[in-house]
Order: C-alpha cells, then sequence, then structure tokens
C-alpha cells in the first residue's frame, strides 16, 4: 500500500492522529524498530509480542500496530473481536518470507517424528502448522522442558536455532530462514568499532550470525539488549541489532553512548530494516482515518495458531519447568512473566 501524501499537505499529523485515535478507541503500538517520531506517539513500544498482550489487556476497538505483518497478525490472534491495522500492509519480514505455509507443512510432513518449534517471526498459518511458538527469550526456557529424545524442528530464523544448538547442545533440524538486518552486520566493522571503543560492550541479537555472536558481551532479544544497555556500568555500548532501538536507549540513559553495529562495508543503512521503514507517520493517520490496510485471519487459523501461542506461554510461564506440550491451560495469563515476551 503506498499512500498518497500530497492531499496531507498542511494537516497537524500529530494532532490529527491524536483525534482519530480517540474518536476509534484505538491503541497506538510501535515495535523498538520503528522510527523515533512513531515511537514517541505510541501507547506502548516494545517486543511484538509483548505489545500483542498489552493491546489485548486494553479495552480499544482499534489496535494500530506500527512494525511488520506478522505482528499485527499475531495481535490478531489475542484479539480476534479487536480491528487490527497496520499502517502499510507491505511491510513484511524476510524471516516470514522464507518460510511459506505450503512449504512448512511439506516439510512438516517429510519429517512426522519431529515437532516444530517456531519462532514468532513467521505468518499466522505457519504458526498454525507448528507445536510451539518461541520468542527469543522463551525458546531455551522450553527446549530445556522437552524431552532430549523428541526430534526438533526449529524454523524459520536458522541463526537463532544454530545458537540454541550451540548453547544447550541439542541437534535440531533447522529452516534455512534468515533475518535480511542481523545477517548484515559486518565483523570487520564490528572488530573496527572495538578497537575504536575498547573495553566497550558488545550486546548482539541471536538472529545474528555466529561471527558477530562470538564478538558480543550479551546475546538477547530487543528488550534483554535494553535492559543490559541501561544496566550496564559501561559509558559506551555497541548494538548489534536494528539501531531504531538506540531512541529508547538514550531516552533512558542520555549520559551513555550507543553505536550501532553497521552492516556491509560501513557505508550503507543495510542495518536498518526496510520493512519496519515503510510505517509512516502519514500512513498511520491514514490507516486510523479509514480503518484500512486491515488484518484479516480466518477464525479456524486463528484458533489453530492460538494453541501453540497459548502453549508457549505456559510452558515459558507461571509453570516454567512442568510445562506440558500438550493440552495448555491458560486460566490466569496475568501471571505470566512479561519477561518472555521478547523476539
Amino acid at each position: 500500500m503506498t499512500v498518497q501524501t500530497t492531499s496531507l499537505k498542511g494537516l497537524d499529523l500529530l494532532a490529527e492522529i491524536g483525534r482519530l485515535k480517540r474518536e476509534r478507541n484505538a491503541v497506538i503500538l510501535a515495535h523498538y524498530y520503528q522510527k523515533p517520531e512513531i515511537q514517541d506517539l505510541a501507547d506502548f513500544v516494545g517486543d511484538s509480542l509483548d505489545l500483542s498482550r498489552k493491546a489485548a489487556a486494553t479495552d480499544a476497538d482499534v489496535i494500530a500496530f506500527c512494525g511488520v505483518r506478522f505482528m499485527a497478525e499475531t495481535a490478531k490472534i489475542l484479539s480476534p473481536e479487536k480491528i487490527v491495522i497496520l499502517p502499510d500492509m507491505d511491510a513484511g519480514c524476510s524471516l516470514e518470507d522464507s518460510c511459506p505455509p505450503d512449504q512448512f507443512a511439506a516439510f512438516r510432513k517429510a519429517h512426522p517424528d519431529h515437532i516444530a518449534l517456531t519462532y514468532i517471526n513467521c505468518s499466522a498459518a505457519v504458526k498454525a502448522l507448528s507445536d510451539i511458538i518461541v520468542t527469543s527469550s522463551s525458546a531455551k526456557v522450553i527446549l530445556d522442558q522437552i524431552p532430549k529424545e523428541q526430534k526438533i524442528i526449529f524454523g524459520p530464523d536458522r541463526h537463532l536455532g544454530g545458537y540454541l544448538a550451540r548453547k544447550t547442545g541439542r541437534e535440531m533440524l533447522l529452516w534455512p530462514g534468515i533475518c535480511i538486518v542481523h545477517q548484515a552486520f559486518s565483523e570487520t566493522e564490528l572488530l573496527k568499532l572495538k578497537a575504536e571503543h575498547p573495553g566497550a560492550p558488545v550486546a548482539a541479537h541471536p538472529e545474528c550470525p555466529p561471527h558477530i555472536i562470538d564478538h558480543a558481551d550479551h546475546v538477547g532479544s530487543t528488550k534483554s539488549i535494553l535492559d543490559f544497555a541501561l544496566s550496564s556500568p559501561a559509558e559506551t555500548i555497541l548494538v548489534a541489532t536494528e539501531p531504531h532501538i538506540i531512541h529508547q536507549m538514550e531516552k533512558a540513559a542520555p549520559g551513555k553512548t550507543f553505536i550501532g553495529v553497521p552492516g556491509g562495508d560501513g557505508n550503507c543503512n543495510c542495518n536498518m530494516c526496510p520493512y519496519m521503514a515503510l510505517n509512516t507517520l502519514e500512513k498511520l493517520y491514514v490507516a486510523l482515518r479509514d480503518l484500512e490496510p486491515r488484518i484479516e485471519l480466518s477464525p479456524e487459523v486463528m484458533d489453530r495458531a492460538r494453541v501453540p501461542l497459548e502453549r508457549m506461554l505456559e510452558m515459558a510461564g507461571r509453570t516454567v519447568g512442568q510445562g506440558d506440550v500438550g493440552v495448555p491451560i491458560i486460566d490466569t495469563p496475568e501471571k505470566i512473566d512479561p519477561a518472555i515476551s521478547g523476539d
């Protein structure tokens, strides 16, 4: 979807977005990888699952999700009665694109003795084909509860799966997907930064390839990286994830210096997510005005996708260490630890 912004000239976009939010009884969500101006006007800023859960707990009629499509789909799965809009329906994800549902279904059929642990960065249709959804912060907790003899498919991120395999010693059949942003980080440029800033710790997302992870002092989800950056005594921190999270770091710790690790040869913007960048204030205004583009999922897909999501919450929430790969029981979701929500 491409918004024609010429007709919006002269509008006070912030005021109009605020007006429409009140009129629509909407809640605005912004992922950490959104532009600062979108983060600053959002009701909630955070990781994708945490945002969806927070929106579900509100009395809003409309969820405006400034993120990417799979995140908005998760919000719809958790809030099927709410209208969920995405400012630009072309805001996809390379991980989602790498794992078409028909190919994933065929892969599962070819390995019937495996269960599927699937990273939340996938389509609703792939979630519906999965046994347990995981986030980067909940994956190890869940993996530790699965019997050693159980064979596992992990997808769609092979780097996250590989990191977990190295960390736990578990063999897993990895789907070959990657995040184009985290894949692009340059080891050469990172080593240059480390030389320029001796002693500065490196915080990296587990979607990064091993040659970046190997230099990291902290590996974790976006929320985990944020927490590490704020709690570390270091005055300078090197950040190997999408750099728009640095906006929250600078707001919370203005006395520190946060440096994004470059991609490529250090002269490109390939460390920024091109899909997240499709969301703009203009598109958010139009989406709230028209209540389009709207996330539409069939009841069957939502029901099937909700099962592996609830399994994750059960296994990594209030019954840590006692999770059951069978039927989940989420009778007190308010007791689930929000720390598992990081992507």
